[in-house]
C-alpha cells in the first residue's frame, strides 16, 4: 500500500510540475519577459510544530507567478529538522504549490512536497540507527491574509506516522510574499 502510495505521489509530482512549467512557458512566450518578471512574487514560509516530546521547525523559500488577484502558483524549496525524544530528522527537497483568494483575506492552498529524509534513531543510547529515504506530503490549508502576509493551517492528507518528518498531521504555517 505504502509503494503504491509512494509511486502515485512521485507521478502526480511530475505531472503538477510538468503543468506548471507548461503554464510558466505560455505566459512567457505570450507576453513579453518584463510583465512576466512583474507577476513574479519571492517569500515563502515558516512551519512550527511540537507535540509530547516532539519538535519540527521548517523554512520554504519559495517564488509563485500571480496569474491574477485570486490566483498564485510556484515552486519552493524546503529545509526542515525535527527531535522527538532522543531521534533527529533533517529533511530536504522540493514543492509546488498553489494559492486561491476566493474572497481577499482567505487563502486556501494546496502543496506537494517531496523530501528526502536522513535520520537518526536512537535507543535508550546504547544503540542507534539511522535511515534515509524519500517521503512524499500533500497539504492542504486555508489561511488569513493581510496584502503580503498569511498565516493559517494545513494538513498533510499523506501523513504517515513513521515516516514523516513533521510531528503531525497537522501544521501551523505563516508565509511572506513580496
Amino acid at each position: 500500500m505504502i509503494k503504491k502510495l509512494s509511486l502515485i505521489s512521485k507521478k502526480l509530482f511530475l505531472g503538477l510540475f510538468l503543468i506548471l512549467i507548461s503554464i510558466s512557458c505560455y505566459a512567457q512566450n505570450t507576453s513579453n519577459t518584463t510583465d512576466f518578471w512583474n507577476n513574479v512574487r519571492f517569500g515563502g514560509g515558516l512551519g512550527f510544530g511540537l507535540t509530547n516530546g516532539g519538535f519540527n521547525a521548517s523554512v520554504a523559500p519559495s517564488a509563485i507567478y500571480q496569474f491574477n488577484e485570486q490566483f498564485a502558483s510556484g515552486v519552493s524549496l524546503t529545509f526542515n529538522y525535527a527531535k522527538y525524544d532522543n531521534n533527529k530528522r533533517y529533511a530536504y527537497g522540493g514543492s509546488i504549490l498553489s494559492l486561491y483568494n476566493p474572497i481577499p483575506f482567505l487563502q486556501i492552498s494546496a502543496e506537494l512536497e517531496q523530501l528526502r529524509i536522513n535520520q537518526t534513531l536512537s535507543f535508550n543510547n546504547l544503540s542507534t540507527i539511522e535511515d534515509n529515504y524519500w517521503s512524499p506530503a500533500l497539504f492542504l490549508g486555508l489561511g488569513y491574509t493581510d496584502r503580503n502576509f498569511t498565516v493559517g493551517i494545513r494538513y498533510d492528507v499523506l501523513y504517515d506516522d513513521d515516516k514523516s518528518i513533521y510531528a503531525n498531521a497537522w501544521m501551523p504555517f505563516v508565509r511572506v510574499y513580496f
